[in-house]
């Protein structure tokens, strides 16, 4: 598989430490409120990527953080009247509630940022002690300037970045660009004891933390969004390398940013929607299909329309989904078309092929739309069909649906009441035999009437929910 590598701006054969098993680390939420649009679309990007790995055979230990203490968690306590510690587990909830619903698989390890705070002092002790980091009154900051590479990952001299930094110059520190690992504690806030005294984590710290608790020393991708490359990434590699005295990640995949119809997602613009609203109105699965429509390096567009887009396109892979459902409940054992059978496979090819191309989510779904359209075309509505033929084509509709996460969320009712709505499909086509044409339009009336759709086919009735 080929992908892009930020660190070295181009794509690169991905090759990892150890063969046959890929450590990922992927940045996580600051758990201070909902996730919005934004968010939604690393957690589906870097997702995708992990299940097709892992389709492919590959061992993938995917660990993603939560920083659980932060400005934004104590401004949020203190307009709540709450501790720091209620906030964060208050939104570490919904985000599970949120991430489930995209169909996001649970991470080998979630860590914490207060439960590494012995590993996180242990990192900036070796640092201050080999002289790339220098305690300021309770403070601790890191020398960029120290750190001959420091710029590689964003690609910019140091003079770029100390004038563009996003980081309060103060006369405690050497040098604008500096950065604190440790900070010192204010009053009424939480703190831990340290070297330095009371005080708690700067944000980028975490991150090396535990990364290299749960991942080692070299890690062989780090993912997330292309607005953390700096200061935030950047700040990850000096401080990983000054500490551990080797490579901290091997790859660096970064996704675009979101649009919101056509203007950059801004607070300043208002323009933020919480994925827990969009959800409510469309369900959790169009807002999945947005993340991955798109190649992931470039950007996306939100807007009413394009999620709207989004949902028909769903629905053309869920009628293809029940059809081939239906046609395999009714197939025989009768040989299957070879050449149909081949199409199938070179449909799955191309799918692999896209997603090899650093990771091209956009192809691979144009794949799975051809794929569906074979479908509908040599099994769908047939009178007679294989089950051979059927069984192949749900096979390989499955894995690539699978390995993108798709066709979740609708799903039949089960038990009683899908036997009851089957009951009536029945004896709804006694009736027509009959010729009791009156009460087969009652039983059809009565299923309208409780949202079940009947289709008549060559190969029987079908039925859904509307």
């Amino acid at each position: 598989m080929k992908i892009f590598n930020t660190l070295k701006r181009e794509k690169e054969d991905f090759i990892t430490v150890k063969e046959g098993e890929a450590r990922i680390y992927v940045c996580g939420p600051t758990v201070y409120n909902f996730i919005h649009i934004g968010n939604a679309r690393p957690l589906c990007v870097f997702d995708t990527l992990r299940r097709y790995l892992e389709w492919r055979g590959m061992k993938v230990v995917y660990v993603q953080n939560f920083t659980d203490i932060d400005d934004k968690i104590i401004r949020r306590a203190n307009e709540e009247g709450i501790s720091f510690s209620e906030v964060s587990e208050k939104y570490i909830s919904e985000f599970r509630v949120d991430a489930s619903g995209l169909n996001v698989r649970e991470a080998s390890v979630h860590p914490k940022a207060t439960e590494n705070i012995d590993e996180i002092i242990s990192i900036v002790s070796d640092l201050v002690a080999n002289g790339y980091a220098y305690q300021s009154g309770s403070d601790v900051y890191f020398r960029a300037g120290k750190f001959d590479e420091y710029g590689k990952l964003s690609h910019l001299p140091l003079e770029e970045l100390e004038a563009g930094a996003r980081i309060d110059v103060s006369e405690v520190k050497e040098n604008a660009v500096d950065f604190a690992l440790w900070k010192g504690a204010k009053p009424g806030e939480p703190a831990w004891e340290s070297p330095w005294g009371m005080g708690r984590p700067g944000w980028h710290i975490e991150c090396s933390a535990m990364a290299r608790r749960y991942l080692g020393n070299t890690i062989d991708l780090h993912c997330g969004g292309q607005d953390l490359i700096f200061p935030h990434h950047e700040n990850e590699i000096a401080q990983s390398e000054c500490a551990n005295g080797c490579e901290f990640a091997r790859y660096w995949m970064h996704n675009g940013y979101i649009n919101v119809d056509n203007r950059k997602m801004s607070k300043s613009l208002g323009n933020f929607f919480a994925v827990r609203d969009v959800a409510e109105k469309y369900g959790y699965e169009p807002i999945r299909f947005l993340m991955i429509s798109s190649h992931y390096r470039s950007p996306i567009n939100y807007s009413v329309d394009i999620i709207e887009q989004n949902v028909k396109a769903l629905d053309r892979l869920y009628n293809c989904r029940e059809g081939l459902d239906f046609a395999l409940s009714n197939a025989k054992d009768i040989p299957a078309d070879k050449e149909v059978l081949a199409a199938f496979e070179a449909r799955k090819e191309k799918f692999i092929a896209a997603m090899e191309d650093d990771l091209n989510t956009a192809n691979a779904i144009a794949a799975l739309f051809e794929l569906a359209g074979d479908i509908n075309t040599a099994v769908i509505g047939k009178s007679e069909v294989s089950k051979e033929l059927c069984e192949a084509a749900d096979k390989v509709f499955a894995e690539l649906c699978g390995v993108l996460g798709l066709l979740y969320e609708r799903k039949k009712d089960a038990g009683e009441d899908s036997a009851e709505i089957e009951a009536l499909i029945t004896e709804r086509q006694e009736a027509r035999k009959a010729r009791d044409f009156a009460r087969a339009d009652a039983i059809r009336d009565e299923l309208k009437a409780r949202g079940i759709i009947l289709e008549d086919t060559p190969q029987g009735v079908k039925w859904k929910k509307a």
